[in-house]
């Protein structure tokens, strides 16, 4: 990258950052105002991913009325909006106001499971305000560093925005492709990590290879989180989340394994994925169904098969 190209995306960032900082000391009704506005924008003039949301959720939900599929559309589009100014307003918002508006109900079991100085991976889903569980960090024992592992975003100043903005509670932004390597050396260094990871993430089509049945359909799942923790011994935990009202949520932490080292294989992977479904089930419109979750296929057992034959022929 030259000077030039350089340049120019540091101005993007700057830009981008002083817009979102000059909403983010707005209060929460304007911002929710905002978000009244937004949604009317991107729900009927803009029509943002309206057909994948409708089918996602109808595929989901086969069993509802087409009335009850809409309204769960609606009210995940008013949610989708409300999530994005929450996010901004991470920029500006103090310890004690978060505290008031992300709880957590028993944070003491990944204290308790982090005593002996061993890790713990956080596993949650795109559900609720999933920027805001980095919070955490103020209901953890004092000394146990918080690490959030992302996806890097095409674009540059928008990640570099998201990177600060998960930031805000002294957690660690890991990108994705260097997690394995950041957790090892926190293990060697006898660091303890919690880890928040969102395991629900559509894996490359190359590396997908584990299917269940989630949300009444055949889903690939992305097994690198239990991968990881088997690995390094790690504990995992599931973060319930509650949306009690507008600004406000409480999480609620289930033991998924005490020690992922001897686990069978998937598993763990099952479990998670059996808590997010009822955590989906219990308040739909609250998971980000705007993603591209189901976009590939089972292929066909007889297929398979086939395959295998010619291969081994």
């Amino acid at each position: 990258m030259d000077d030039g190209e350089r340049d120019k995306k540091s101005i993007g960032y700057s830009l981008l950052y002083a817009v979102a900082y000059l909403h983010a000391l707005l209060p929460f009704s304007v911002l929710y105002l905002l978000s009244d506005i937004l949604y009317f924008f991107i729900y009927y003039i803009i029509r943002y991913r309206r057909k994948l949301v409708r089918r996602n959720i109808k595929n989901s939900f086969s069993f509802e009325t087409e009335k009850r599929i809409i309204s769960i559309e609606k009210e995940f589009y008013h949610h989708l909006c409300d999530y994005f100014v929450e996010t901004i307003k991470t920029l500006h918002i103090s310890d004690e106001e978060m505290r008031k508006r992300m709880k957590f109900e028993n944070p003491e079991m990944i204290n308790r499971l982090t005593a002996s100085g061993n890790s713990c991976i956080l596993s949650l889903g795109h559900y609720c305000n999933w920027e805001w569980v980095t919070s955490i960090v103020n209901y953890l024992t004092p000394g146990i560093k918080q690490g959030l592992v992302y996806k890097e975003l095409h674009s540059k100043a928008f990640d570099h925005l998201f990177v600060r903005l998960r930031s805000s509670f002294k957690a660690i932004p890991i990108e994705m492709r260097s997690v394995y390597r950041k957790l090892i050396e926190s293990k060697n260094k006898g660091e303890t990590v919690v880890v928040g990871l969102l395991s629900d993430q559509r894996p490359p089509k190359s590396t997908g290879h584990y299917w269940t049945r989630f949300m009444n359909q055949d889903t690939v799942v992305q097994t690198g989180m239990e991968k990881i923790a088997k690995l390094l011994g790690f504990s995992i935990v599931y973060l319930d989340i509650t949306k009690v009202k507008r600004g406000h949520y409480i999480g609620k932490f289930y033991v998924i394994t005490p020690d992922a080292s001897n686990e069978p294989e998937y598993e763990i992977m099952e479990r998670y994925m059996n808590k997010l479904e009822e955590t989906i089930k219990k308040d739909p419109a609250y998971y980000l169904w705007s993603h591209n979750r189901w976009k590939f296929k089972k292929e066909p057992e007889e297929k398979l098969l086939s395959e295998v034959y010619e291969f081994e022929s």
